[in-house]
Protein backbone atom coordinates (compact mmCIF):
# COMPACT_ATOMS: atom_id res chain seq x y z
CA UNK A 1 0.00 0.00 0.00
CA UNK A 2 2.92 2.35 1.26
CA UNK A 3 4.54 1.74 -2.30
CA UNK A 4 1.72 2.02 -4.50
CA UNK A 5 -0.26 4.82 -3.10
CA UNK A 6 2.52 6.23 -0.78
CA UNK A 7 0.77 7.05 2.27
CA UNK A 8 0.98 4.86 5.71
CA UNK A 9 -0.86 2.80 7.75
CA UNK A 10 -2.35 4.57 11.13
CA UNK A 11 -6.18 5.59 11.17
CA UNK A 12 -7.26 8.57 9.93
CA UNK A 13 -6.73 10.87 6.90
CA UNK A 14 -3.37 10.67 4.87
CA UNK A 15 -2.90 12.83 2.22
CA UNK A 16 -0.06 11.35 0.33
CA UNK A 17 3.01 12.72 -0.14
CA UNK A 18 4.61 11.29 -3.41
CA UNK A 19 1.49 10.28 -5.24
CA UNK A 20 -2.01 12.27 -6.15
CA UNK A 21 -4.19 10.05 -3.50
CA UNK A 22 -5.97 11.24 -0.02
CA UNK A 23 -6.14 7.82 1.96
CA UNK A 24 -8.79 7.73 3.94
CA UNK A 25 -8.40 4.96 6.96
CA UNK A 26 -12.35 3.32 8.49
CA UNK A 27 -11.79 1.06 11.97
CA UNK A 28 -15.18 0.33 12.98
CA UNK A 29 -14.29 -0.48 16.77
CA UNK A 30 -12.08 2.55 16.62
CA UNK A 31 -15.75 4.66 15.62
CA UNK A 32 -17.59 2.81 18.36
CA UNK A 33 -15.64 4.34 21.16
CA UNK A 34 -16.87 7.68 20.44
CA UNK A 35 -20.40 6.78 19.17
CA UNK A 36 -20.48 6.36 15.35
CA UNK A 37 -20.08 4.23 12.70
CA UNK A 38 -18.88 4.30 9.21
CA UNK A 39 -19.07 2.45 6.50
CA UNK A 40 -21.77 1.74 3.61
CA UNK A 41 -25.20 3.34 4.26
CA UNK A 42 -27.87 0.39 3.25
CA UNK A 43 -30.29 2.88 1.17
CA UNK A 44 -29.00 4.08 -2.12
CA UNK A 45 -30.24 6.25 -4.80
CA UNK A 46 -29.83 6.40 -8.43
CA UNK A 47 -26.24 7.74 -7.88
CA UNK A 48 -25.52 4.41 -6.05
CA UNK A 49 -24.51 3.46 -3.30
CA UNK A 50 -23.02 6.04 -0.41
CA UNK A 51 -19.79 5.60 2.02
CA UNK A 52 -20.17 7.18 5.35
CA UNK A 53 -16.62 8.16 7.02
CA UNK A 54 -16.85 10.72 9.97
CA UNK A 55 -14.01 13.26 9.76
CA UNK A 56 -10.93 13.74 11.45
CA UNK A 57 -10.73 14.61 15.08
CA UNK A 58 -11.61 12.84 18.52
CA UNK A 59 -11.61 15.93 20.87
CA UNK A 60 -13.82 19.14 20.83
CA UNK A 61 -15.72 20.40 17.94
CA UNK A 62 -14.99 19.06 14.31
CA UNK A 63 -13.34 21.40 12.02
CA UNK A 64 -12.22 22.15 8.32
CA UNK A 65 -9.96 25.21 9.63
CA UNK A 66 -6.43 25.63 10.29
CA UNK A 67 -3.93 21.94 11.39
CA UNK A 68 -6.65 20.68 13.54
CA UNK A 69 -8.71 20.50 10.50
CA UNK A 70 -6.51 20.35 7.49
CA UNK A 71 -7.16 16.81 7.07
CA UNK A 72 -11.24 17.05 6.50
CA UNK A 73 -10.43 20.14 4.49
CA UNK A 74 -8.44 17.77 1.98
CA UNK A 75 -11.15 15.83 1.26
CA UNK A 76 -13.39 18.53 0.75
CA UNK A 77 -11.17 20.13 -1.70
CA UNK A 78 -9.76 17.03 -2.94
CA UNK A 79 -11.09 17.90 -6.44
CA UNK A 80 -9.18 21.56 -6.49
CA UNK A 81 -6.38 19.48 -6.08
CA UNK A 82 -6.59 16.62 -8.24
CA UNK A 83 -6.24 14.12 -5.84
CA UNK A 84 -8.61 10.92 -5.51
CA UNK A 85 -10.16 9.56 -2.51
CA UNK A 86 -8.92 6.47 -1.74
CA UNK A 87 -10.63 3.88 1.96
CA UNK A 88 -8.95 1.40 3.34
CA UNK A 89 -11.12 -0.93 6.24
CA UNK A 90 -9.23 -2.48 9.15
CA UNK A 91 -8.93 -5.66 9.03
CA UNK A 92 -7.27 -7.78 12.41
CA UNK A 93 -3.66 -6.86 13.19
CA UNK A 94 -0.98 -7.41 11.47
CA UNK A 95 -0.22 -11.63 12.15
CA UNK A 96 3.37 -11.65 14.25
CA UNK A 97 3.39 -8.25 15.33
CA UNK A 98 3.84 -6.83 18.75
CA UNK A 99 2.06 -3.66 18.08
CA UNK A 100 -1.58 -2.45 17.63
CA UNK A 101 -0.66 -2.36 13.93
CA UNK A 102 -3.73 -3.66 11.98
CA UNK A 103 -4.28 -5.06 8.35
CA UNK A 104 -5.86 -2.86 5.58
CA UNK A 105 -7.86 -3.97 3.13
CA UNK A 106 -8.66 -2.13 -0.22
CA UNK A 107 -12.34 -0.51 -0.57
CA UNK A 108 -11.46 1.26 -3.43
CA UNK A 109 -11.97 4.90 -5.50
CA UNK A 110 -13.82 7.29 -4.29
CA UNK A 111 -15.12 10.96 -4.78
CA UNK A 112 -17.57 13.52 -2.86
CA UNK A 113 -21.38 13.11 -3.35
CA UNK A 114 -22.21 16.03 -5.77
CA UNK A 115 -25.60 16.81 -4.10
CA UNK A 116 -24.15 16.45 -0.48
CA UNK A 117 -20.75 16.14 0.20
CA UNK A 118 -21.03 16.03 4.05
CA UNK A 119 -23.65 16.39 6.59
CA UNK A 120 -23.13 17.41 9.91
CA UNK A 121 -24.27 15.39 13.04
CA UNK A 122 -23.74 15.15 17.35
CA UNK A 123 -21.44 12.79 18.83
CA UNK A 124 -19.72 12.66 22.08
CA UNK A 125 -15.83 13.03 21.71
CA UNK A 126 -12.97 11.08 23.10
CA UNK A 127 -13.71 12.78 26.70
CA UNK A 128 -17.44 12.35 26.38
CA UNK A 129 -18.58 15.66 25.50
CA UNK A 130 -21.01 15.99 23.00
CA UNK A 131 -19.89 17.67 19.93
CA UNK A 132 -20.57 18.58 16.11
CA UNK A 133 -18.82 16.20 13.58
CA UNK A 134 -18.67 16.52 9.95
CA UNK A 135 -19.80 13.12 8.31
CA UNK A 136 -18.49 12.71 4.81
CA UNK A 137 -20.61 10.89 1.67
CA UNK A 138 -18.43 9.24 -0.24
CA UNK A 139 -19.55 7.95 -4.00
CA UNK A 140 -17.63 5.31 -5.74
CA UNK A 141 -15.87 6.66 -8.54
CA UNK A 142 -14.13 3.09 -9.95
CA UNK A 143 -13.58 -0.14 -8.64
CA UNK A 144 -14.82 -0.78 -5.52
CA UNK A 145 -15.53 -4.00 -2.91
CA UNK A 146 -18.64 -3.79 -0.58
CA UNK A 147 -18.89 -6.34 1.47
CA UNK A 148 -22.37 -6.73 4.01
CA UNK A 149 -19.59 -6.71 7.09
CA UNK A 150 -18.54 -3.15 6.26
CA UNK A 151 -22.47 -1.94 5.79
CA UNK A 152 -23.48 0.65 8.76
CA UNK A 153 -26.14 -1.43 10.91
CA UNK A 154 -29.68 -0.53 10.84
CA UNK A 155 -31.05 1.44 13.63
CA UNK A 156 -33.43 -1.41 16.19
CA UNK A 157 -35.32 1.32 16.95
CA UNK A 158 -36.67 4.91 15.93
CA UNK A 159 -35.37 6.96 17.75
CA UNK A 160 -35.36 11.25 18.16
CA UNK A 161 -32.68 12.59 19.92
CA UNK A 162 -32.36 16.60 20.64
CA UNK A 163 -29.01 18.00 19.81
CA UNK A 164 -27.57 21.29 19.51
CA UNK A 165 -29.44 23.58 17.40
CA UNK A 166 -26.28 24.47 15.32
CA UNK A 167 -26.14 20.66 14.53
CA UNK A 168 -29.73 21.44 11.87
CA UNK A 169 -26.73 23.21 9.90
CA UNK A 170 -26.35 21.33 6.48
CA UNK A 171 -22.73 23.05 6.49
CA UNK A 172 -19.87 24.64 8.22
CA UNK A 173 -17.52 27.24 8.23
CA UNK A 174 -15.19 26.62 5.15
CA UNK A 175 -11.27 27.45 4.25
CA UNK A 176 -12.89 29.53 1.28
CA UNK A 177 -15.69 31.00 2.85
CA UNK A 178 -13.27 32.78 5.36
CA UNK A 179 -10.26 33.53 2.52
CA UNK A 180 -11.78 34.39 -0.42
CA UNK A 181 -9.20 35.56 -2.37
CA UNK A 182 -7.74 32.54 -2.56
CA UNK A 183 -7.68 30.93 -6.31
CA UNK A 184 -10.41 28.65 -7.18
CA UNK A 185 -9.33 26.97 -9.57
CA UNK A 186 -11.41 24.39 -11.25
CA UNK A 187 -14.18 25.54 -9.04
CA UNK A 188 -16.13 22.88 -11.82
CA UNK A 189 -14.91 20.13 -10.97
CA UNK A 190 -14.91 20.20 -7.08
CA UNK A 191 -17.61 17.89 -5.79
CA UNK A 192 -18.22 19.76 -2.23
CA UNK A 193 -19.21 23.43 -3.72
CA UNK A 194 -21.86 24.30 -1.99
CA UNK A 195 -23.40 26.90 -4.92
CA UNK A 196 -26.85 26.39 -4.54
CA UNK A 197 -27.80 29.84 -3.90
CA UNK A 198 -30.98 28.41 -1.85
CA UNK A 199 -28.71 26.25 -0.21
CA UNK A 200 -26.66 29.18 1.10
CA UNK A 201 -29.97 31.27 2.20
CA UNK A 202 -31.57 28.31 3.93
CA UNK A 203 -28.51 28.18 6.55
CA UNK A 204 -27.89 32.11 6.40
CA UNK A 205 -31.74 32.46 7.32
CA UNK A 206 -31.64 29.61 9.44
CA UNK A 207 -28.52 31.16 12.03
CA UNK A 208 -29.84 34.78 11.73
CA UNK A 209 -33.45 33.16 13.27
CA UNK A 210 -31.58 31.22 15.59
CA UNK A 211 -29.64 34.23 16.76
CA UNK A 212 -33.24 36.10 16.91
CA UNK A 213 -35.06 33.05 19.30
CA UNK A 214 -31.72 33.08 21.68
CA UNK A 215 -32.16 36.62 21.66
CA UNK A 216 -35.72 36.21 23.28
CA UNK A 217 -34.43 34.37 26.12
CA UNK A 218 -35.53 31.08 23.96
CA UNK A 219 -34.28 27.48 24.00
CA UNK A 220 -33.52 26.51 20.99
CA UNK A 221 -32.29 22.90 19.37
CA UNK A 222 -32.64 20.09 16.82
CA UNK A 223 -33.05 16.79 16.76
CA UNK A 224 -31.07 14.24 15.21
CA UNK A 225 -33.67 11.42 14.49
CA UNK A 226 -32.99 7.28 13.66
CA UNK A 227 -35.14 5.21 11.84
CA UNK A 228 -35.86 1.89 12.45
CA UNK A 229 -35.07 -0.48 10.10
CA UNK A 230 -32.79 1.82 8.03
CA UNK A 231 -29.30 3.71 8.35
CA UNK A 232 -31.02 6.68 7.65
CA UNK A 233 -30.88 9.82 10.21
CA UNK A 234 -32.61 12.80 9.46
CA UNK A 235 -31.85 16.19 11.04
CA UNK A 236 -35.05 18.50 11.83
CA UNK A 237 -34.23 22.40 11.42
CA UNK A 238 -35.21 24.07 14.70
CA UNK A 239 -37.14 23.56 17.31
CA UNK A 240 -38.12 26.41 19.80
CA UNK A 241 -38.60 23.99 23.11
CA UNK A 242 -39.77 27.50 24.72
CA UNK A 243 -43.13 27.34 22.62
CA UNK A 244 -42.76 23.88 21.95
CA UNK A 245 -42.64 24.62 17.54
CA UNK A 246 -40.90 22.82 15.26
CA UNK A 247 -39.73 24.65 11.91
CA UNK A 248 -38.66 23.99 8.51
CA UNK A 249 -36.03 26.60 7.12
CA UNK A 250 -36.03 26.97 3.02
CA UNK A 251 -33.53 29.15 1.31
CA UNK A 252 -36.58 30.40 -1.29
CA UNK A 253 -40.27 30.57 -1.12
CA UNK A 254 -41.27 28.46 -4.38
CA UNK A 255 -43.90 26.30 -4.35
CA UNK A 256 -41.42 23.29 -4.44
CA UNK A 257 -39.92 24.77 -1.46
CA UNK A 258 -43.10 24.89 0.48
CA UNK A 259 -44.01 21.58 -0.60
CA UNK A 260 -40.50 20.62 1.09
CA UNK A 261 -41.08 22.21 3.86
CA UNK A 262 -44.53 20.75 4.55
CA UNK A 263 -43.22 17.51 3.72
CA UNK A 264 -40.43 17.78 6.24
CA UNK A 265 -42.86 18.62 8.94
CA UNK A 266 -45.34 16.21 8.47
CA UNK A 267 -42.39 13.34 8.70
CA UNK A 268 -40.90 14.55 11.44
CA UNK A 269 -43.15 15.52 13.78
CA UNK A 270 -44.52 11.70 14.31
CA UNK A 271 -41.08 11.91 16.27
CA UNK A 272 -40.87 14.90 18.46
CA UNK A 273 -41.95 14.25 22.01
CA UNK A 274 -43.45 16.11 23.56
CA UNK A 275 -45.74 15.33 20.68
CA UNK A 276 -48.04 18.02 18.63
CA UNK A 277 -45.52 20.75 18.99
CA UNK A 278 -46.65 23.74 16.66
CA UNK A 279 -46.13 23.85 12.95
CA UNK A 280 -44.21 26.83 11.46
CA UNK A 281 -42.22 27.14 7.78
CA UNK A 282 -39.65 29.97 8.09
CA UNK A 283 -38.99 31.25 4.46
CA UNK A 284 -36.76 34.51 3.12
CA UNK A 285 -39.60 36.41 1.73
CA UNK A 286 -43.82 36.03 1.64
CA UNK A 287 -44.70 33.30 -0.88
CA UNK A 288 -47.87 34.08 -3.19
CA UNK A 289 -51.04 33.73 -1.69
CA UNK A 290 -52.36 30.56 -2.81
CA UNK A 291 -49.08 29.04 -1.14
CA UNK A 292 -49.67 30.86 2.06
CA UNK A 293 -53.42 29.54 1.74
CA UNK A 294 -51.76 26.00 0.94
CA UNK A 295 -49.82 26.34 4.37
CA UNK A 296 -52.76 27.88 6.41
CA UNK A 297 -55.13 24.58 5.08
CA UNK A 298 -52.37 21.98 6.90
CA UNK A 299 -52.34 23.85 10.00
CA UNK A 300 -48.75 25.16 9.91
CA UNK A 301 -47.85 29.02 10.54
CA UNK A 302 -45.55 30.98 7.91
CA UNK A 303 -43.12 32.92 9.36
CA UNK A 304 -40.94 35.40 6.67
CA UNK A 305 -37.88 37.66 6.78
CA UNK A 306 -38.32 41.02 5.81
CA UNK A 307 -36.43 44.78 6.08
CA UNK A 308 -37.32 45.20 9.62
CA UNK A 309 -37.19 41.64 11.23
CA UNK A 310 -39.72 38.97 10.49
CA UNK A 311 -43.51 38.49 9.92
CA UNK A 312 -45.64 35.67 11.31
CA UNK A 313 -49.33 34.50 9.31
CA UNK A 314 -50.81 32.16 11.89
CA UNK A 315 -52.61 29.12 10.97
CA UNK A 316 -56.57 29.64 12.06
Amino acid sequence: MKKVFGGGTQEGIIPSKTTPNILIYVDHDSGKKYGYEDGWLEEEDELGPVFEYTGQGTLGEQTFLGLKGSGNAAVLYHADAGRTLRVFMAEGKVPGSKSAAKQQRYIGEFELDSKQPYTVREANDEEGVRRPIIVFRLRPAGAYERLAKDAIKPAEETNAHPVAANVAASRMIEPKMVEPKRKQASESRRAAQPSLIADLRQSDLREQYLKELVEQQHRVIAYQIKIAGTTTILKTDLYDATVHELYSVRGESSREEVRTAIGQLKDYVRHIRPRNPKLSVLLPEKPQEDLLNFLHTEGIDLVYQHDTGYTRCAAK
